[in-house]
């Protein structure tokens, strides 16, 4: 007979496999299956495990995971992941997505999970945004599934993520995925659609800071900062200096083939003029982008406000916070899509587009914590060596 000495954060499962209690393995064990006993051949734990274990190495669709687990069957028995030389069939894990398992307690347990792994720095930025799922959108429809995530741009962290109802919009949702988070010291970016005063008013008063894009949905609110720089900008391009309460930074970047020079103008003057909640400076950001290949230059000038001070952030920190909410384009959505081939995927039946993208994240979230920042070739590793895959799953 075996014996294995348990360390008091530690668990063991039927299998034999030592997993410690705070691990992605053990919030597995905890989502309900709604699957009756008979007939039930594997484990919804085992199930979870091996798709995770697919997509990190490589696969993406239902079919692919089914063959993925099929190939790697006597590696799987040996490292006492399978109970039994037999692996699932794609049906039931296309099952599994579509009716198995509630999303509503799926990204709950999965936020819990993250929102631990969440590290504790000097600046905590949160990247608020919506993705439309394409793979989801029945044929002849419009709208498929549409979720509104919070990410971590440093830390590859979505600590939550919400279905927008196809009666609603990102505005209703977004206070309600905003109290499910800790904002206390965090910067919350967003778009121009979440620009809203009383979500401005809810972030300062959970403990947080806010930066805005402002676009046609704030027509007055645009329109007073725009006249506020159009001069500023007349008087540079004319040679003369900047008003007193106005400040310039600008910062020239290379790569991927462009050359990108953002400008920020930012000023205090509107505080008091301003009808909104907390306003502590506006800005304007100039973004001008040079191709190398195609020879071609385009422009783009967008205006927005923030709570932030210039004492808390200068030009300079509010220039780079602007270009951080683009990690949740380059680092969630991108990733999701080029690399998970989220949108190519179809998953239209059920909740499956929702329980994907949920394993998605799982996935972008492992690879970061396991050192992969590129996941592609994260990916090919643990394809290659599916235990150090399973190590993430086991392990706090």
């Amino acid at each position: 007979m075996n014996y294995t000495n348990l360390m008091p954060n530690q668990d063991v499962n039927e299998t034999g496999q030592v997993f410690e209690i705070n691990s992605l393995y053990a919030y597995f064990l905890r989502i309900t299956d709604t699957r009756k006993a008979k007939g039930k051949l594997y484990s919804l734990t085992l199930l979870l495990v091996l798709m995770l274990l697919a997509k990190l190495g490589g696969e993406n669709s239902p079919s692919g995971i089914a063959d993925w687990v099929t190939h790697r069957i006597e590696a799987l028995y040996e490292m006492k992941i399978l109970p039994s030389k037999r692996a699932p069939s794609h049906m039931t894990y296309r099952r599994l997505l579509q009716h198995t398992i509630q999303p509503e307690e799926f990204e709950s347990l999965m936020s819990e999970f993250q929102q631990k792994h969440l590290k504790d720095t000097h600046e905590i930025v949160l990247s608020m945004d919506g993705k439309t799922l394409k793979g989801t959108i029945p044929s002849g429809a419009m709208r498929g599934t549409h979720l509104l995530s919070i990410y971590v741009p440093h830390q590859g962290l979505v600590l939550v993520e919400a279905l927008v109802d196809r009666k609603e919009n990102e505005i209703v949702v977004a206070p309600k995925i905003l109290k499910q988070v800790s904002l206390s010291g965090a910067v919350v970016i967003a778009d121009a659609m979440h620009a809203q005063r009383e979500t401005s008013t809810q972030i300062v008063a959970s403990g947080g800071e806010y930066i805005w894009t402002i676009k046609g949905n704030q027509p007055r609110t645009k329109w007073a900062i725009e006249k506020l720089f159009v001069h500023e900008v007349c008087n540079l391009k004319k040679g003369a200096p900047l008003s007193k309460h106005c400040q310039r930074v600008s910062k020239v970047s290379k790569g991927h083939g462009r050359i990108e020079k953002r400008t920020i103008l930012v000023s205090t003057e509107l505080n008091d003029y301003l009808d909104w909640p907390h306003v502590a400076q506006v800005f304007r950001l100039e973004r001008d982008i040079w191709y190398e290949k195609h020879q071609g230059r385009t422009r783009q000038v967008v205006y927005g406000l923030t709570s932030l001070t210039p004492q808390e952030a200068p030009p300079e920190r509010l220039l780079r916070l602007t270009r951080d909410y683009w990690g949740i384009e380059s680092g969630l959505h991108y990733r999701r899509d080029v690399t998970l081939h989220e949108d190519a995927t179809r998953l239209t039946v059920g909740d499956s587009g929702q329980n994907m993208a949920i394993i998605n994240n799982l996935v972008i979230s492992l690879s970061i914590q396991a050192g992969y920042d590129n996941l592609a070739k994260g990916r090919r590793l643990f394809c290659a060596k599916p235990a150090a895959a399973f190590d993430l799953i086991i392990h706090a």
